[in-house]
């Protein structure tokens, strides 16, 4: 049985991650950190919307309108919308979508997605609203009226454009839709993709982390670049890209994601009167959640991706692998995961610091301890785990992931990611979601 590391938060962490929301707000939309991310990402805003609900709900609220705002006319809601100001690559002129059908006109975006985590950003800022009652409960509640049809036409896209033959998984056409950005779940389907000659670039992330190794290679970003100019050449059309791109995947974890926000978001429709779109809901949240189940290894316990151009499955042991956790699933399928995810290969191996999942298995021959998704820990996974875990009765579990990275983050450095060894805060500092979990998550103690 895991135990609680003794968590040493205060009212000056609360303070820190107050400080990093406001410091890396620019009115409507909060950047995912000052230097190195400058400007909106997808998911990112989901979990800086539930920071932000502890400290204003209609700053809460404005955070998820303007991702709103970026949304394409087919329903995706791209990764990136680009604010004015802040050097990346690729950036706006490099995607190109201005070419697409289904942009919008007015708000530059990327042409890819990121996983679907906002109706419970959408459920979680609704909690917070009715909790305070007056004026922030009738602004959530009008929100959410205002905005279903938005979010339900971001969900039936995904499961139409990207599983559009039912397989109950959700096809991604580039790691970064995964979040997971260099995951080594993704290097069998990398291992496929040559690049092309692809225009020159300057990457301008290694220009804000000192360690390079910490960062993707120089040969990984070549081909990141290569699938979207292949996107970019047939104008982010759904059906042209799955005929052309060199990366086609279906992604365990984010068909989890969809499978429990899709859940999320029909019993929120079902409390403003929308029964028949919650009825569908519910109907895709079995469907994905089905695929999720069928997507288990029955030798190793754990979830697997599965590449559509070799027509292979993929073992890697990641965080992925626990894709049911964060559904559902059948009372001795959870029980097997809760058991390996608690043990020696996991978050109870002995070299972990904190008992932590990782991104990466410890026991894998993948696992690097400081390279971004190869197997440090992030703390905005453990909370998408941990809230799982709370809403499907492992109330035990959820606290010891809460007050362990509490612990991990006293420091308050508010890191990207954590060396799970040494504890060592990695990638960039003073990142938006990581301080907006914490002060979700200091709201619980309380």
């Amino acid at each position: 049985m895991l135990t609680r590391v003794r968590s040493i938060h205060s009212a000056s962490l609360a303070e820190g991650a107050e400080y990093v929301l406001r410091n890396n707000d620019r009115g409507t939309m909060t950047v995912a950190a000052p230097r190195l991310y400058p400007h909106l990402w997808s998911w990112d805003a989901a979990f800086v919307a539930i920071g932000w609900a502890h400290l204003s709900v209609p700053r809460a609220i404005t955070e998820l309108s303007t991702l709103l705002a970026g949304q394409w006319s087919n329903g995706m809601i791209p990764h990136i919308q680009f604010s004015e100001g802040g050097g990346y690559f690729p950036g706006p002129d490099r995607w190109g979508t201005d070419s697409a059908v289904c942009a919008p006109r007015g708000v530059q975006t990327s042409g890819i997605c990121q996983p679907p985590v906002h109706a419970i950003a959408v459920a979680k800022v609704l909690g917070r609203a009715r909790d305070a009652g007056g004026p922030d409960r009738a602004l959530a509640e009008d929100f959410l009226k205002a905005s279903f049809d938005a979010w339900m036409r971001w969900h039936l896209w995904l499961a139409e454009a990207r599983d559009p033959h039912q397989h109950g998984l959700v096809e991604i056409h580039h790691s970064w839709e995964s979040g997971l950005d260099n995951s080594p779940r993704w290097d069998h389907s990398y291992a496929m993709v040559s690049p092309g000659p692809v225009e020159p670039y300057v990457r301008t992330d290694l220009q804000h982390v000192a360690d390079l190794s910490q960062r993707p290679s120089d040969y990984e970003y070549r081909q990141y670049a290569w699938l979207i100019d292949q996107m970019r050449s047939v104008g982010y059309d759904d059906t042209l890209v799955r005929s052309s791109v060199d990366f086609r995947v279906r992604d365990v974890l984010m068909s989890a994601i969809l499978s429990e926000s899709s859940q999320v978001l029909a019993e929120l429709g079902d409390s403003i009167g929308r029964r028949a779109q919650a009825a569908e809901l519910s109907e895709l949240a079995g469907r994905f959640r089905a695929g999720v189940t069928r997507a288990v290894s029955p030798v190793t316990g754990l979830a697997r991706d599965f590449d559509v151009r070799s027509g292979e499955w993929i073992h890697t042991a990641t965080i992925a692998g626990f894709a049911p956790l964060i559904c559902g699933t059948n009372p001795a399928l959870r029980a097997r995961q809760l058991r390996i995810l608690t043990g020696d290969q996991w978050m109870g191996n002995p070299s972990l610091a904190i008992p932590l999942p990782t991104s990466t298995s410890p026991a894998s021959p993948a696992f690097r301890r400081t390279t971004y998704w190869r197997g440090p820990v992030w703390p905005v996974v453990t909370w998408l785990l941990a809230w799982a875990m709370h809403r499907h009765g492992e109330d035990g579990l959820a606290a010891v992931l809460r007050d362990n990275s509490l612990t991990q983050l006293a420091h308050g450095d508010f890191a990207e990611y954590y060396d799970p060894l040494s504890q060592a805060p990695l990638g960039s500092r003073n990142q938006s979601w990581t301080a907006a979990v914490t002060l979700d998550w200091l709201a619980e103690r309380h």
